[in-house]
């Protein structure tokens, strides 16, 4: 790491892993770029993974399963394998204290999953009029934002069960939503390039949070794949089939620094460091690469997919 290794990426409780079209995850050192374990993931690609809040378990959506692997052992064995889903299972997350997981899938629903025992329970099923391209968890912890491919984003209050929709752009497919920890935000990204970005206000007892239309950025010219917040809540990064991921300052939704290289392809995903100052990104090269935010270098490359890599996930100390 160019002037020393930032802090953030040499704890011990730091887990980085990719996953992608070769049917494998991958573990990283996130300082060092080595890659100290590889799980077999048989039968399908990773589409999503995400780490439990207590980094004790990754979870990875795949086709026609969910699959939960434990984080420190050297069991590449799944320790719960649920293949009860149709189509692709494209998004997966957690309740902050572990109770319950969500999911989002092409079978046109979004699934609340208990986790208190080790068989996978679907507790709790929405389900929309289109294939569920993301879903992710208000910092309330009480609604759950879901995006499909009609170009509808739902809201979906786990307390009531009411639910309410926006749709940004007619017939422009939702690929990725994020909301900032602060919960002041909410932005989505399309098909088309687009970014939109609405201020939230609190939910009351009977209603779903409120989303006033904040800004629309032109992110990028191709299919945009990912948006996501950083933790500190001033940034905002995408990323795009046009080979790029693009950090915008949330102040006035800004460019701030283009990430691009020569041997990068379509950007799939992306994920913050804890202090904000770098992000991973994840590519159809086959690479993971860690970049430094506000000089847009890279710092480190993550190499040894045999195909493109779609699915990212980190989890620091911080």
């Amino acid at each position: 790491m160019t002037g020393g290794n930032p802090s953030s990426l040499t704890d011990q409780q730091v887990v980085l892993a990719t996953g992608g079209y070769d049917h494998t995850i991958r573990f990283w050192q996130a300082h060092s770029g080595t890659c100290h374990r590889t799980v077999q993931h048989a039968d399908s690609q990773v589409n999503a993974l995400q780490i439990s809040p207590d980094k004790q378990i990754i979870a990875a959506a795949g086709h026609q399963h969910i699959r939960m692997y434990d984080v420190a052992s050297a069991v590449s064995n799944p320790v719960i394998n649920y293949e009860g889903v149709s189509k692709n299972v494209t998004a997966v997350g957690f309740h902050e204290e572990g109770k319950w997981m969500f999911t989002g899938g092409e079978d046109c629903s979004a699934r609340i999953w208990d986790l208190r025992s080790r068989n996978l329970q679907c507790q709790r099923i929405f389900q929309v009029n289109a294939p569920v391209n993301c879903v992710i968890i208000h910092p309330n912890q009480g609604e759950l934002i879901v995006g499909d491919q009609s170009g509808s984003i739902h809201f979906w209050d786990l307390r009531t069960d009411h639910n309410e929709q926006l749709v940004p752009e007619a017939d422009a497919s939702i690929q990725s939503v994020s909301i900032d920890p602060e919960g002041s935000y909410l932005a989505s990204v399309n098909n088309k390039g687009n970014c939109y970005v609405w201020t939230l206000s609190s939910s009351s007892a009977s209603s779903c949070t409120q989303a006033r239309p904040k800004s629309k950025v032109e992110a990028h010219k191709q299919y945009a794949l990912k948006c996501k917040f950083s933790p500190d809540s001033t940034l905002l990064a995408t990323t795009s089939a046009d080979q790029t991921a693009r950090i915008w300052k949330t102040a006035d939704f800004s460019l701030m620094t283009e990430l691009k290289c020569a041997t990068q392809r379509w950007v799939w995903d992306c994920a913050f460091s804890g202090d904000s100052a770098y992000i991973f990104t994840a590519s159809s090269d086959g690479a993971a690469r860690l970049w430094s935010v506000e000089g847009g270098e890279v710092k480190r490359e993550y190499a040894g997919h045999q195909k493109a890599i779609v699915a990212l996930t980190f989890c620091d100390g911080l």
